[in-house]
């Protein structure tokens, strides 16, 4: 996107960047500066992170997505405004949103826990205009406490990506002491490994290359698996099998590579999105009563949950801010694969 840097706004005006159309540029735009409705809160936008998803809702593929849309869904900054009706927050508290950004509180899911999958689960920048903005509105239950050892643009990615893998990692089979391996070092990788030290687990890390060994090492990772060298599964094996695999990658074949690495009643966990089948027969599952499942990011608790771990453990992702004028080139970074890791856009408060 090329664009320069506004004019200094009026109060009753914000800065938001917009996408007017499935596959249009995004354009930096002013708006209204709006009030929050009942169960709402406005929050000023510090920052917000450039996640892959973004590209899902500005190409219009998310239900109920209407244009012009203004993505941005791994958001941290401070409330400004409350609606009516809002408890346990105030105006100033530090919060972030991520992917989930609101339930209805009422359906099964909802009522069993888990919001994530609610019915009617809204998501920053298609229910409602994102964080690539000075100003958000988002219903209170998508809120999350910022703890104060993280800067915002610190939290930023933890919201979606962060907890992400946070969440997978604490809910699947492994306990501290375990082999837990890490395929691949990318946005979500290069949080995985960390976690995954930080939780105790002896940490393996897949990636292509030998040069990303150092990389790997860097992050936590008490093994590395090139797997350009050989087979993944036997390098698995050689270490005694794997408790849990978490696939981060968006590749079917590099996934399916590694589950005859599993050890007894072992699981790989899939967090990456691919729309391609797996390469797997029963009898790999049967061989050690194996499992294969994915899990997806988490609820306003879950997303806490994660900033307060990493606070308390010096987990952090790996990140380059552009200021929100330059969301096209932060957004065009992130879609090329040159962003090391994640990119963030930042608003100047």
């Amino acid at each position: 996107m090329a664009a320069t840097t506004p004019a200094p706004t009026p109060a009753s005006a914000v800065r938001s960047v917009q996408v007017a159309a499935p596959g249009a540029a995004p354009e930096l735009v002013e708006v209204p500066l709006r009030d929050p409705g009942p169960g709402a809160v406005r929050i000023a936008v510090e920052a917000c992170g450039v996640c892959h998803s973004d590209l899902l809702i500005a190409a219009g593929m998310l239900p109920g997505t209407t244009f012009p849309v203004t993505p941005g869904h791994e958001i941290a900054g401070r409330i400004d405004a409350l609606g009516d009706g809002v408890q346990g927050w105030k105006v100033g508290d530090r919060v972030a949103v991520g992917w989930f950004g609101g339930s209805c509180g009422r359906c099964d899911a909802c009522r069993s826990g888990d919001a994530i999958h609610c019915a009617l689960l809204q998501v920053p920048g298609a229910a409602y205009p994102g964080g690539y903005a000075d100003s958000v509105i988002v219903p209170a239950d998508a809120l999350a406490a910022v703890p104060d050892e993280l800067t915002a643009a610190e939290a930023a990615p933890l919201a979606c990506a962060g907890v992400t893998v946070f969440n997978a990692l604490r809910r699947a089979a492994a306990r501290p002491g375990d082999t837990v391996a890490i395929l691949g070092l990318g946005g979500l990788g290069h949080l995985g490994v960390q976690f995954a030290h930080a939780m105790g687990f002896r940490t393996v890390a897949i990636a292509r290359g030998s040069e990303k060994e150092p990389l790997a090492r860097e992050l936590g990772a008490d093994h590395y698996v090139d797997s350009t060298a050989g087979s993944v599964a036997d390098a698995l094996q050689a270490l005694g099998g794997a408790k849990v695999v978490l696939a981060t990658v968006t590749d079917a074949d590099a996934m399916s590579a590694t589950i005859d690495g599993l050890g007894r009643r072992g699981e790989l966990v899939i967090v990456g999105v691919s729309p391609d089948r797996l390469a797997v027969s029963p009898l790999q599952l049967l061989n050690g009563d194996r499992r294969i499942y994915a899990h997806s990011s988490g609820a306003a608790v879950d997303t806490q949950d994660t900033l307060r771990f990493a606070a308390q453990t010096g987990v952090r992702a790996w990140i380059e801010e552009l200021p929100l004028e330059q969301t096209g080139a932060a957004v065009a970074k992130m879609t090329n694969g040159r962003a090391r890791f994640r990119m963030v856009v930042t608003t100047g408060r």
